[in-house]
């Protein structure tokens, strides 16, 4: 038997770089190939890879989304059904949540083909009121100068606007502390300023110059209500009613009947001065 041959040191080499090439090719075969064949056979097997996993899990979430949203929509003879129920319930809701704030506010009239007519009765929303609105007018109060000024404005004895009230004030005489118990005279003006003005400096002064002249003087809530009982559209910041009848009325009446009225208007104006004077007893500027 003849003896092997030992290798040379070529043919080593040769060997070692087979051996990894081998390696290599198993290695990549073990990242792509060997596993996805696995994976293909083992489909069902429960120890499968968490990506295969996570899909099942989100497509079992769809198909449950998709039975529920089904099951939820209404076809489409119901849809305007539902709706109209529940926009009657939110209306019903809402008129009883206005009835109890403020009973006698809503009104439902029943008509004849079986319509339904709703009325309600809503107050006007209104600004933030200057920190010096005093003396403030309560509705009981408000309703009283109201109604003092549209007659006011009816006997042509309304001054508005800040410009005319501060020319009037100014030409009235200074106010004089001494009191006569015998004689009581009435004030030669009222003025009546409205509390939700913005800037509130437009008006400031006004109250210190009413204290100047003795003139006595009442905030009402509302600029818009104001300029509606002064028979003007737009709202109005302050008005000053005169003791004596306009010049036009005067003029424009007959003799007898401008006397009676004018008469009259004394009356009112002199029950409003009381108004006025009772809600600001004990206000000091």
């Amino acid at each position: 038997m003849a003896k092997e041959k030992p290798p040379t040191d070529a043919e080593a080499l040769l060997k070692k770089e087979k051996k990894a090439k081998k390696e290599k090719k198993e290695k990549r075969s073990e990242t792509s190939g060997v596993i996805k064949k696995s994976s293909k056979k083992d489909h069902n097997d429960p120890s499968r890879s968490d990506k295969s996993l996570r899909k099942a899990q989100k497509a079992a979430e769809k198909e449950e989304k998709e039975n529920k949203s089904g099951a939820e929509i209404p076809t489409s003879n119901d849809a305007p059904v539902a709706n109209a129920v529940a926009d009657v319930e939110m209306t019903t809701q809402l008129l009883n949540t206005l009835e109890a704030q403020n009973p006698g506010s809503v009104a439902v009239n029943d008509a004849s083909n079986g319509d339904l007519t709703v009325k309600v009765k809503a107050k006007p929303l209104l600004g933030a009121l200057v920190p010096f609105a005093n003396p403030l007018a309560d509705e009981k109060v408000g309703k009283k100068v109201l109604k003092g000024v549209k007659k006011a404005a009816k006997n042509k004895t309304l001054k508005r606007g800040v410009k005319e009230v501060v020319k009037s004030l100014r030409k009235s005489p200074p106010s004089t502390s001494t009191t006569s118990t015998t004689t009581i005279t009435l004030p030669s003006s009222i003025v009546i300023l409205a509390a939700d003005i913005s800037p509130m400096d437009v008006i400031s002064h006004l109250p210190v110059l009413c204290e100047d002249h003795g003139i006595p003087y009442v905030f009402v809530p509302s600029r818009a209500e104001l300029g509606a009982a002064g028979s003007t559209k737009r709202p109005t910041s302050v008005v000053m009613i005169g003791r004596e009848v306009g010049k036009k009325k005067k003029e424009g009446e007959g003799g007898g009947e401008g006397k009676g009225e004018e008469e009259d208007w004394g009356e009112v104006y002199a029950e409003l001065v009381k108004v006025v004077q009772k809600a600001g007893r004990g206000v000091r500027v």
